[in-house]
């Protein structure tokens, strides 16, 4: 093999096991001798295109997710994504727009996602990379910004639909998500405020922080919010003003957070000072890190989700249901995984999947609520 030619990685046999065949019956399939389907998954041998194709359409996948080409680890100009300064030199990467981005690796995105292997290495002078991604599977990537758990969800739907397609679900509050849109380092953003006076308010902050730049706004779930307090409810609270009744222990979002707004507006109808609320000015950044510290007793009570309740073994006391939606600006529309993703929220596999989860309705998935 010439060692000037860029090395190929083989996943025939990945595939193939996956199938419950041998090398013999695979071989007997694709019309080749065993020895051919022995030296391809050893990396020997390199079918034509021919024999590729129809691998591939036999094992019920892409050419190119059965021959990948494995990068050299090239250092490439890169913009990193999000307000905070990188806290790791581990990012996950995307082209947005023609441009390398990427979105350091810390705990706020680990706190959904395991331990992901890095697209790429942040270089010591913070504006550089060595990308380890091939470039077929970063043009099939995007980046999400939100702090709906369901995204997860979404984009495992997504990769189903689209051999090869990643969705990275980079965790923010509506107002970051809409930043990171208006900056140009995200495909997607997503925002859940809570409606007012002056109607749709996702709609209202889209415009706002996204002037001149059209786009669509999309359904996506309705989920249930409020209180994550301890297993059992032992202080029995019903409601936010238990919060300061009972001088309770409390942790709130950060500013921009959709939570934090909710609590604000009914501090100021109530006619109350911000300060009536024990631990109004602690506050946590993921509705993961709120439910942690109420597991571990160190609060009586913190705004989330209904599900990241669950998920913690906690209880849930709910305030009110609130629509998350998609934020799409018109360029990226013709993304090859952005078109798949509007495609799978079509589909009532996705929905009866999200709307098994504690908290969620999917009557709004994948509707036009409004452009930009």
């Amino acid at each position: 093999m010439d060692e000037t030619q860029p090395k190929i990685t083989c996943h025939v046999k990945a595939y193939r096991q996956a199938k419950g065949w041998s090398q013999a019956q695979l071989a007997d399939v694709v019309g080749v001798k065993r020895q051919a389907i022995y030296d391809i998954e050893s990396g020997r041998y390199l079918p034509n295109t021919g024999v590729a194709i129809r691998m591939a359409k036999i094992l019920d996948c892409t050419v190119e997710t059965l021959f990948s080409e494995e990068t050299t680890g090239d250092v490439v100009d890169i913009e990193l994504a999000g307000d905070e300064p990188a806290g790791s030199s581990r990012l996950l990467s995307a082209k947005v727009r023609g441009r390398v981005v990427g979105v350091p690796l810390t705990e706020r995105i680990l706190a959904n996602r395991g331990l992901p292997a890095a697209d790429a290495l942040l270089e010591k002078n913070g504006l550089s990379a060595r990308i380890y991604c091939p470039n077929d599977i970063l043009d099939k990537t995007i980046l999400l910004f939100g702090c709906d758990p369901a995204f997860s969800i979404l984009g495992d739907h997504v990769a189903r639909a689209f051999p090869g397609a990643r969705v990275h679900c980079c965790f923010a509050s509506s107002y970051a998500s809409m930043r990171a849109l208006a900056q140009g380092v995200a495909h997607v953003g997503g925002i859940h405020l809570h409606n007012r006076d002056d109607g749709e308010s996702n709609v209202t902050l889209a415009r706002e922080m996204l002037s001149g730049m059209g786009g669509k706004v999309v359904g996506f779930t309705t989920m249930e919010e409020g209180l994550m307090v301890g297993a059992g409810n032992p202080d029995n609270i019903r409601s936010i003003d238990d919060l300061y009744l009972k001088r309770l222990r409390f942790v709130n979002r950060e500013c921009g957070a959709a939570l934090r707004i909710l609590l604000d507006d009914h501090l100021e109808r109530a006619s109350l000072p911000k300060t009536a609320i024990k631990g109004y000015n602690d506050e946590v950044k993921s509705h993961s890190e709120g439910a942690r510290l109420v597991a571990a007793g160190l609060v009586d009570a913190a705004l989330g989700l209904h599900v990241v309740a669950d998920m913690h073994g906690i209880d849930f006391v709910p305030l009110t249901a609130v629509r998350c939606d998609l934020v799409i600006p018109d360029d990226m529309l013709d993304h090859p995984t952005v078109r798949i993703m509007l495609d799978v929220l079509q589909t009532r596999a996705l929905r009866d999947d999200i709307a098994s989860v504690p908290g969620y309705e999917t009557s709004s998935s994948g509707n036009l609520i409004d452009t930009l």
